[in-house]
């Protein structure tokens, strides 16, 4: 066992510490007076305007003992969630700092709600096993007892750090303190043993789900499916489809994606087509990350004439799209005399809205073309059609 999960089964066997006195001489004299708080949280987050306070965690930690110890919550979620704003929630010392005060205050939900941001306010997320902060420090006079979801945030960390051995043992430390895991446990769990290459441990965990009688949803299924294509079992994916219409599932656009993907990983163009359109057939609300797993295969295939269709769509939803794509499937068009194609690609790609500037393919005779069918198509659309 790694050290780190040593750690963890001292963090649920050590006593709590003892009652946190209030910090401040201020706070001391209106911890119970919500108006007085309010002022303090507003004093708090004006001060936090400046670099040099935010560098400061005893103040943050002071403060939200102080209203934890009050049971004000919602202030605690504004003070924090204030933070948010300043360069800093982009380091992961910082925002670590931030989760683990919430954890402090009992409020594991809003903890594993910013573990979960992280990625999305451009924060690294590495030192996972500060996240044993949560349990390591809760103030004894609130006499919190970690649950299910305290329980989760450990489960992702490992699993987010590759230490997956340490990720099951907290397993057995939920059974220990008579807490049975949750979708959310076991569907974190099948992520990290399908997506690590280990499907054949990725199927005991969809067993032992099974066992402890917690019913698969889409997100589980989508899991098995990853772990299937990632081993290029695409026959078995299909069938696992079927599974999961049996079972009264449906598929979602992320379903359907990972198959159309591993299809385009396998060279099978049809059948990545086929997917593809099964998306639309489904009426599911499309994805970006669909068309940009679609587009380079069709490039690649030399299926131009969808290529364009798709950047179309692309264009009409105005989803980011790579310049660099775009002129691949621009210079496949003209090498295949689709100037009338071409031009329309290269109108909508130096929209207004776009901006994307496309380069010409360098044979003067495609140049010749493109010029040419765009003025014909300029003065008359229907001759410039008809001359190609």
């Amino acid at each position: 066992m790694s050290s780190l999960a040593r750690r963890l089964r001292g963090i649920f066997t050590a006593p709590l510490p003892a009652t946190t006195k209030t910090p401040a001489k201020t706070i001391k004299r209106s911890s119970s007076n919500n108006s007085t708080l309010k002022e303090m949280v507003d004093k708090f987050k004006k001060s936090s305007g400046s670099k040099r306070f935010r560098s400061h965690y005893g103040y943050y930690e002071k403060a939200v003992l102080t209203l934890a110890t009050a049971k004000k919550f919602s202030f605690i979620e504004d003070i924090l969630e204030h933070q948010k704003q300043y360069n800093e929630i982009s380091t992961e010392v910082f925002a670590v700092r931030l989760i683990t005060l919430y954890g402090k205050a009992g409020m594991f939900e809003h903890a594993y709600k910013l573990f979960d941001e992280m990625p999305k306010l451009n924060c690294e997320r590495t030192k996972f096993d500060k996240i044993d902060g949560f349990f390591q420090e809760l103030p004894g006079n609130l006499g919190i007892v970690p649950d299910v979801v305290s329980y989760n945030i450990i489960v992702n960390a490992f699993c987010e750090m590759g230490s997956l051995d340490s990720a099951l043992s907290v397993l057995d430390e939920m059974e220990k303190v008579g807490l049975e895991p949750d979708l959310i446990t076991f569907n974190t769990l099948l992520n990290a043993f399908y997506q690590n290459g280990s499907y054949a441990d990725g199927e005991k965990i969809w067993d032992l789900m099974k066992k402890n009688n917690v019913a698969p949803n889409v997100r589980s299924y989508n899991a098995k499916l990853r772990g299937l294509i990632s081993e290029n079992r695409m026959s078995e994916a299909v069938e696992l489809i079927d599974e999961m219409k049996t079972s009264g599932i449906k598929p979602d656009v992320f379903t359907l994606s990972s198959l159309m993907k591993g299809f385009c990983n396998s060279g099978n163009l049809e059948e990545a087509k086929r997917w593809y359109s099964e998306i639309a057939k489904n009426e599911l609300p499309p994805v970006r990350a669909t068309y940009m797993i679609l587009i380079p295969f069709l490039v690649e295939k030399g299926d131009f004439e969808m290529a364009t269709e798709l950047c179309k769509e692309v264009f009409s939803r105005r989803w980011l799209i790579e310049p660099a794509l775009l002129q691949q499937v621009l210079e496949g068009l003209v090498k295949e005399s689709k100037i009338e194609e071409a031009t329309e690609l290269v109108k909508l790609a130096k929209s207004k809205k776009f901006r994307i500037t496309l380069e010409l393919p360098s044979d003067k005779y495609y140049i010749f073309l493109l010029n040419f069918c765009s003025d014909l198509t300029q003065q008359a659309p229907s001759l410039a059609y008809d001359s190609f």
